[in-house]
């Protein structure tokens, strides 16, 4: 008889985490670890209270360090069975509505979070393929790599949504696809997790504008999306690859 719940176990994998100290990667990281992998975070600053967890300070965005730290993770683990890719590289200036981005400014984003993301998911599976691991890779796409944004949820703030990300995230939930496809017939699996707005104590009149337009009436907390992560990191999800991995309380529904 098939243990279920034993599928969604990863003892004895090693699991990478880039922008594991973020809000929604310190809880990626934990259920993780909890879940008996060995977790790797790859962050530019370190979380002290993270127990248990191994640390590499990692800029995604320096692409000619990825060999070494990679090469460093396997000197020390033997192997890499997952990678999640969460990282959020931006710039100083950003934010701010589509007409005043700079050239120079939309440039350098595409190239530091895009870029970043097809780079570390060529690396990390061009390693599993070599090894004849048959991992899982998760990039984090979002709603706005899907469908266009709702600007009315802003309404009664200054906040907005930027252009340049949704270039990006459209950009990272196809190269998945594409890497899905391409490295499929080695058992690598590829998925786009993309959520929806994750509660950070954001401005109060945003909260309620955007719980209104979600079918389940609030935004989504951090653990929340990290639930989901573990099931696309471990067996429990084993035939699925080059999805679109929508968590997002239904935004993407109407």
């Amino acid at each position: 008889m098939i243990d279920y719940l034993r599928k969604f176990r990863l003892d004895g994998k090693v699991a990478v985490v880039c922008g594991g100290f973020g809000l929604i990667g310190k809880e990626v990281s934990l259920a993780l670890t909890q879940a008996g992998a060995k977790v790797y975070v790859l962050d530019i600053n370190k979380f002290e209270w993270m127990d248990g967890i191994n640390f590499i300070e990692f800029d995604i965005t320096n692409f000619d360090n990825y060999d070494d730290v990679f090469a460093t993770i396997i000197n020390e683990a033997g192997k890499i069975d997952i990678c999640v890719n969460l990282a959020y590289p931006r710039t100083s200036d950003w934010g701010g509505p589509l007409e005043d981005v700079l050239v120079s400014s939309w440039k350098k984003n595409i190239d530091m979070h895009l870029n970043s993301y097809c780079l570390v998911t060529r690396a990390v599976a061009e390693i599993m393929k070599k090894q004849g691991i048959k991992g899982s890779i998760i990039n984090f796409g979002s709603i706005y790599g899907v469908v266009g944004p709702d600007f009315e949820v802003y309404s009664g703030t200054s906040m907005t949504n930027e252009g340049q990300y949704a270039a990006i995230k459209g950009g990272i939930i196809n190269f998945s696809r594409f890497t899905a496809s391409y490295y499929g017939k080695y058992g690598i699996r590829v998925n786009c997790l993309c959520p929806g707005g994750v509660f950070d104590n954001q401005n109060e009149i945003f909260v309620k504008n955007y719980g209104l337009r979600t079918p389940l009436r609030r935004m989504a907390n951090a653990d929340e999306i990290a639930s989901a992560t573990l099931f696309l990191a471990s067996d429990a999800s084993s035939y699925i690859t080059g999805s679109t991995f929508m968590v997002d309380g239904g935004w993407t529904c109407i």
